[in-house]
């Protein structure tokens, strides 16, 4: 049993063993697949990131270059706003500025005003109000007077005075303060009374070193005042503004401006750099520059613009990859998130899982067949061993009556042999009994080497005597003329001769069972093969019915049996697949060369001499 389950367990272990070779390497291509795919996700994911860096670093640059002019204004200007820019000088923050006040609820700037206010109404001062004083007083009358240019030589004086002995801001302010409020005729107010507001002195009396107009002047030193004392002054200068028909909104939105505070920046920066998602600064040398930016707006226009564009679908977003209180420009990078690329990325990982359980279970299905075929073979076989065991011992029983019969009907033949009426019986019985003894040892030959049990004896045959034995064995047991026509030269071989004989006599009497002809004619040819020290090629041919091609291999197989179309032919279906069994018990093969209505003719390929006992078929 095993060794005929061997070949099977062969053929299914190495069909496993490519199977799960090719399961493995299909696995490998569905694994790499995988990854392909997510490598052209991440792919894109990276082009897009890093488009998007870029277009941020550019955007922020764009942005500083933008805001640059804007930020020296409101450096050099306390009007210009200041919102969102900063500026560092030598460690030292001049934007955004610094709104604090003195602490305190003293007013000293608002006791210096009424000061000076009743020491103007009584004629009284001293030092060092007497002679500015006392030279307001003068502009005053000729502007009272309808004097306009002595008034404006007046004012020159006054002014020119005021610019070369200057005083505190908490007492310059004051005074200044009160020379608009007494000098101020709306459209008639001398030109350089006007310009103390918002322009500040004439070059030649100092210029805006000297003073920026005294609302620049009150936002640049309100540090020097406590927050009650710079609402008094804040209050009048707006007032006088509007009297001279001066702006004053600007004035006002600086004066009441919530300054940041001071930032701290890190030290040591060189490049570009975020501070905390809210500042993007410029280091240049000992000056550090920045904006103000909002990154959560930035991204999301970025976003939109990229999506406008086409890069990516609607709900598309960015943001930091790895946000940092200090994030140098050179190193920030962005993160694309979208929705379609995380359902992209599950159906990826989806798709790789139902195909892993598909390979998975094509394996399985794999052992479980192979686990059935053995199952089926093994009891297939021991069917067929059943049967032939069963064949074997019924065909060997048969020998002894079968002999019995035989010898009873040659003497009976002898017998007889005087009443030639009666004689045809005992050939009868002796006809039937040996077409019936060459089927029994037709199927015990065919168990014996089916089994493995014939124990070959090679020797040198002539082919031309088995072939005078084989026209013996016609003329004894054919109930049909036959002529048999020969053409093998000195061809031999080293064969077993008992089954060359056997081998012959099989092919004869098939040739002779499916044949219609009168007589039946046989023909046996025999030449060398085409490559030499290949062998011998012997052709048997007959003028039988012929095979249908679709049958050349069927004939081979174990009891198979054509449809003779006419008579019924009797036989067991085991003579051509005992052909085959005995050419390759000796290493050479038997087909069918040509077959039509008028013959058949079989090819039979002997091999050269083989010196050792080849591997017997299972």
């Amino acid at each position: 049993m095993l060794r005929r389950l061997l070949p099977t367990l062969i053929a299914i272990g190495c069909g496993l063993l490519a199977l799960s070779f090719g399961l493995g390497a299909l696995q490998r291509i569905f694994a790499q697949e995988r990854e392909d795919s997510h490598a052209q996700l991440r792919s894109r994911r990276d082009a897009l990131e890093e488009y998007a860096t870029q277009a941020l670093r550019h955007t922020l640059g764009k942005q500083m270059e933008g805001s640059l002019a804007p930020l020296h204004a409101a450096m050099g200007d306390p009007l210009a706003p200041s919102e969102g820019f900063f500026l560092q000088f030598r460690g030292h923050q001049f934007l955004p500025r610094l709104t604090q006040f003195t602490t305190g609820s003293h007013t000293p700037a608002r006791s210096q005003y009424r000061a000076l206010v009743r020491a103007l109404s009584e004629s009284t001062s001293a030092e060092p109000w007497l002679e500015r004083l006392s030279r307001l007083r003068a502009v005053e009358a000729a502007l009272d007077a309808k004097k306009p240019t002595l008034a404006n030589r007046r004012a020159d004086e006054l002014l020119r005075y005021h610019a070369e002995h200057p005083l505190p801001p908490e007492q310059e302010l004051p005074f200044v303060l009160l020379l608009l409020e007494r000098l101020q005729r709306g459209p008639s107010t001398p030109p350089l009374v006007r310009a103390l507001l918002r322009e500040g002195l004439p070059e030649d009396l100092g210029g805006i070193e000297r003073s920026a107009g005294l609302q620049r002047d009150l936002l640049r030193e309100r540090w020097r005042f406590t927050q009650p004392d710079f609402n008094f002054l804040l209050a009048h200068v707006a007032r006088v503004s509007t009297a001279l028909g001066e702006p004053s909104a600007d004035f006002l939105a600086r004066a009441l401006e919530v300054g940041t505070g001071m930032i701290m920046m890190p030290e040591g920066l060189g490049d570009p750099t975020l501070i905390g998602e809210r500042w993007y600064v410029e280091p240049k040398g000992e000056v550090v520059r920045g904006i103000a930016v909002d990154l959560d707006a930035l991204l999301r226009d970025l976003a939109r613009d990229m999506s406008e564009r086409g890069h990516f679908g609607k709900g598309g977003s960015l943001r930091l990859k790895n946000p940092d209180a200090v994030q140098p420009i050179a190193t920030l990078r962005l993160e694309v998130s979208v929705p379609e690329w995380t359902a992209a990325e599950k159906a990826i990982e989806q798709r790789y899982g139902l195909k892993t359980m598909l390979v998975a279970f094509c394996g399985a299905l794999a052992v479980a067949i192979g686990v059935m075929a053995v199952v089926a073979q093994r009891g297939r076989y021991r069917y067929i061993e059943l049967k032939s065991d069963f064949v074997a011992t019924v065909s060997h029983e048969l020998r002894t009556p079968l002999a019995s019969i035989r010898l009873l009907g040659e003497t009976l033949e002898r017998k007889l042999s005087k009443s030639p009426e009666l004689r045809e019986y005992p050939e009868r019985i002796i006809q039937a009994a040996d077409g019936l003894h060459f089927l029994v040892e037709n199927i015990l030959s065919f168990n014996r080497i089916d089994k493995g049990r014939w124990n070959i004896r090679p020797a040198r045959v002539k082919l031309d005597e088995s072939i005078a034995m084989l026209r013996s064995d016609l003329v004894d047991n054919s109930a049909v003329p036959v002529r048999l026509t020969a053409d093998v030269g000195d061809a031999e071989f080293e064969v077993d001769p008992s089954l060359l004989r056997l081998l012959l006599i099989n092919l004869a009497r098939n040739a002779c069972a499916y044949n219609r002809r009168d007589p039946v004619e046989l023909s046996i040819r025999a030449y060398p093969h085409p490559r030499p020290g290949y062998g011998c090629v012997v052709l048997f041919s007959d003028n039988g019915i012929g095979i249908p091609k679709h049958e050349w291999e069927n004939v081979f197989r174990d009891f198979y049996r054509l449809d003779s179309q006419g008579p019924e032919v009797h036989g067991s279906g085991l003579g051509l697949a005992l052909c085959r069994k005995i050419m390759a018990l000796h290493g050479g093969t038997i087909s069918i060369d040509d077959s039509s209505p008028q013959g058949t003719t079989f090819s039979l390929f002997f091999p050269e001499t083989h010196h050792e006992r080849p591997e017997q078929p299972s």
